[in-house]
């Protein structure tokens, strides 16, 4: 009798506990979260210098070239762009021939009317005119062009304002400051929120290392570039801009990078 009552209490043990074993599978079954669509997040852009103020930006699935000049073997294995922008009309930043050589075909080149007045009739077929403060939305970016000029009396021939075109574009919530052949203007000063920067600091032509630092220490990009950074004098000295940049803030990261590959340069 003690042995029937024992194997009785054994399996009721036994069937209870599998019940209520099966009755947790039910609930985490019905709680378990649906998997959402995971989104892949736009990280910004991805500056590749080609030398002085050419460029190429790579974002998310989108090509630019910055200013092209140097022929199309400046170029090579990097196109073909989908978006062109140009600056000013100095032959650092604007060239005729490069543009030919690269056949852009129906790319879309950005530019100031003074930029368009300089080229022949066969490259502006697919150029759109962008002059300061105004915005164009294109390729899934929105452009914004931001006034470069001079400030010093003895340089205020080589920029005037209103000619050339820095340029603020922004896609999902980032913003790339291209500025230009300026000096630390109040626009320049006065941005925001900008993630990457590409800044000039080169005599007589542009401005002073010391002042480039004023400039972005203003603004604070996360990130900056120093760019066209070769004057008269030869090249400016762009380790002194870091450090005075990150002894007025840190949190800036300053990108040091070869924009003069070539000796001769």
């Amino acid at each position: 009798m003690r042995y029937f009552l024992s194997l009785l209490f054994v399996s009721t043990l036994l069937f209870s506990c599998k019940s209520e074993n099966k009755e947790k599978e039910e609930v985490a079954l019905e709680e378990e979260p649906v998997m959402e669509e995971q989104t892949t997040q736009d990280d910004g852009p991805e500056i590749t210098p080609v030398s002085h103020a050419t460029a190429v930006i790579n974002w998310d699935d989108t090509t630019i070239f910055l200013d092209p000049v140097g022929g199309a073997k400046a170029f090579e294995g990097q196109g073909p762009p989908d978006l062109v922008l140009i600056t000013d009309i100095h032959g650092d930043h604007t060239d005729a021939q490069t543009l030919a050589e690269l056949d852009l075909g129906t790319t879309i080149i950005i530019a100031p009317q003074a930029v368009k007045e300089k080229l022949p009739d066969s490259l502006t077929t697919n150029l759109l005119v962008l002059n300061n403060d105004e915005t164009i939305d294109q390729n899934g970016f929105s452009i914004k062009a931001i006034p470069m000029y001079n400030l010093r009396e003895e340089a205020k021939d080589f920029h005037v304002k209103g000619r050339g075109n820095g340029y603020v574009i922004e896609k999902n919530g980032k913003r790339l400051y291209i500025a230009g052949d300026t000096e630390d203007i109040p626009e320049m000063r006065n941005l925001e929120n900008i993630d990457v920067a590409l800044v000039p600091m080169n005599l007589p032509y542009t401005m002073t290392v010391e002042k480039a630092a004023e400039g972005v220490l203003a603004f604070a990009p996360h990130k900056v570039y120093p760019y066209h950074y070769r004057g008269k004098g030869g090249k400016s000295d762009v380790q002194k801009f870091k450090e005075l940049v990150n002894k007025g803030n840190e949190d800036i990261e300053v990108v040091l990078t070869e924009w003069y590959p070539n000796d001769s340069e």
